[in-house]
């Protein structure tokens, strides 16, 4: 491995102290506690001692009873207070997680996104986060806790009597080399299980976001044998971590038997020849008996720790994903102000270096305010000209400039603030219908909301719904037509008051009336503002002010529909297609 791959993939100690860093005072706390609570124990075999010899010497045992009991209320109180102090800073170290994931997946570039399974990327940030609970109580706090006292309950017992020290140490030490060698497996199982929780997840998002398409094309039983495949490989996966952890644990169970056994028959002769009395040999088996809990302590929290660098290392490999730069929301643009001008020259694209070019050197000037038109076959690059002026991508050659200036000296909010976009299949989120309408200006008040609804004709769909703009429209906008979700969407991005309007085959879903209404609601939008449209229809085409036909990733000529139509072979080969060569 490199310095650099060093530097890239930091130790995965490094990763969980990062987490856990701004609660460690809470931790401490926790630890602290449960250190107490360990002591107030390990007191508890020596008092023991003190009450045999009472007994065997007739002394009342009333003090040694009663500091026996104030240690065991002490014992449980104290260690109850230190698990939930202890539970509830693992929390906050998820929810820390959990924050820092998703702002992150939110910044994601759109090539990432486009190479990774939504499903996947879902996985790591709910099962995986959740592993940090664990991680954190159990092995951090485990490992140094568990450890302590297990130092601590060592030395005691070497006070009690080192022979039997050295015969307990002994066994102990075969069980720490069975340990190493189980390990190793405990850690690989544990990523598998997570990679296939990851896959689980991917084939869950991709059948449930085609579900219809799923159901009419007959494919449940199909699609179902994909989820249980990936379902049964996290159960394998995980089935196998669950064997490897188990032997561990079991291997430190019966180590601590042997050594009990072990103790037990060299301590009994160690008292028949009179080298320790009954009361040391049994305060030494009650140290036994206690040393189990802080060895199974350290051997869960080394076990605990391969699970939680699985998951650790699928957090990093999200957070490793390209990503733009965290940056402050940028005010949208105030009313009246002016349009913006766009232009691409020369320009090279291609969506990955394994994918032929999109755009083969685009070159073209649209000026500030009016209708510009995009036509072309297919495949022609023209929904990649909105990719590339909203920087989803980046060009690989050539630039592309807004206002005169490129887009790369653009802070990224401070260009999307100006720039109202509607996909080609204008996605509607989960939620109300208001909530969608205000989800690029959050503060629009009811007026310029009402003005929108009316101007694209939702007028009506709202005075029908049960809850009027509060009304829910399901996941993706199931609730509402192919026709309600464009339009719901070009509201949305006219409530942001845009100097760029972008729409991408936006009136493809509507019928002829709404499409006419719309048409003229764009038409208006032209006289005050810069719209480029991705357009099929005559009635959008001839209306713009400029149109600019690609074809092949190329721009092979620029005009209005009059002159394209006896200028350009193609354009006057898709207007007789379409009918669009009635003037």
């Amino acid at each position: 491995m490199t310095t650099t791959e060093t530097e890239q993939k930091p130790p995965t100690w490094r990763l969980l102290v990062g987490y856990v860093r701004p609660h460690r005072w809470a931790l401490l706390a926790g630890a602290l506690l449960s250190l107490v609570t360990g002591g107030t124990g390990l007191l508890l075999p020596l008092v023991a001692r003190e009450l045999i010899d009472d007994l065997s010497h007739d002394r009342t045992i009333t003090g040694a009873l009663i500091v026996m009991s104030g240690l065991v209320v002490a014992n449980t109180a104290l260690g109850a207070l230190g698990s939930y102090v202890l539970r509830r800073t693992a929390e906050s170290v998820v929810l820390g997680a959990r924050r820092s994931l998703s702002s992150y997946l939110l910044r994601l570039r759109i090539a990432a996104v486009d190479r990774s399974e939504p499903g996947d990327l879902m996985a790591r940030i709910t099962s995986d986060t959740t592993l940090l609970r664990e991680v954190t109580t159990d092995s951090l706090v485990g490992l140094g806790t568990g450890g302590l006292t297990l130092v601590a309950t060592v030395v005691m017992m070497g006070l009690v009597d080192p022979v039997l020290l050295g015969v307990t140490l002994a066994v102990i030490l075969g069980a720490g080399t069975v340990l190493g060698v189980i390990v190793p497996h405990i850690n690989r199982a544990s990523r598998q299980a997570q990679d296939a929780v990851g896959v689980m997840g991917a084939s869950l998002e991709r059948i449930l976001g085609a579900l219809r398409t799923v159901k009419a094309s007959g494919a449940e039983h199909r699609e179902e044998r994909t989820l249980h495949e990936a379902a049964e490989e996290s159960w394998r996966q995980s089935v196998r971590a669950a064997k490897w952890s188990a032997a561990a644990g079991n291997t430190a169970g019966l180590a601590m038997q042997i050594a009990f056994i072990t103790v037990l028959a060299v301590g009994g002769a160690r008292v028949a020849t009179g080298a320790i009395d009954v009361g040391t040999l049994v305060a030494f088996l009650l140290y036994v008996f206690y040393l189990m809990s802080p060895i199974q302590q350290v051997v869960g929290a080394i076990t605990q720790y391969q699970t939680g660098a699985a998951a650790l290392a699928r957090i990093q490999e999200a957070l490793r994903l390209p990503s733009e730069p965290a940056a402050s929301p940028a005010p949208l643009p105030s009313p009246g102000a002016e349009p913006a001008a766009v232009a691409f020259d020369d320009v090279r694209f291609r969506y990955a270096d394994d994918l032929p070019y999109v755009h083969h050197g685009v070159t073209f000037a649209v000026p500030a305010r009016g209708m510009t038109a995009f036509v072309g076959p297919s495949g022609a690059g023209k929904t990649t000209v909105f990719s590339l002026i909203e920087r989803f991508y980046d060009p690989e050659s050539g630039s592309v400039s807004l206002d005169g200036r490129d887009l790369a000296d653009w802070d990224l909010p401070q260009l999307r603030s100006a720039i109202g976009y509607v996909e080609q299949d204008a996605p509607v989120l989960s939620g109300s219908l208001r909530d969608n309408l205000l989800l690029g200006n959050p503060d629009a008040d009811d007026d310029t909301v009402a003005l929108v609804v009316k101007t694209t004709r939702l007028d009506g769909l709202v005075a029908r719904l049960p809850s009027g703009l509060d009304t829910l429209v399901g996941h993706r906008g199931t609730r509402l037509s192919g026709g309600e979700r464009q339009r719901v969407a070009i509201a949305r991005a006219l409530v942001r008051r845009p100097r760029l309007l972008l729409l991408d085959e936006a009136t493809s879903q509507l019928d002829a009336v709404n499409e006419a209404a719309l048409r003229d609601t764009v038409a208006d939008v032209a006289r005050t503002t810069t719209v480029l449209v991705v357009a099929h229809r005559l009635s959008t085409v001839t209306m713009a002010d400029r149109i600019v036909v690609m074809d092949a990733g190329r721009v092979r000529a620029v005009g209005t529909h009059r002159e394209l139509v006896s200028a350009d072979p193609l354009y006057a080969e898709l207007a007789a297609t379409q009918f669009l060569a009635t003037t």
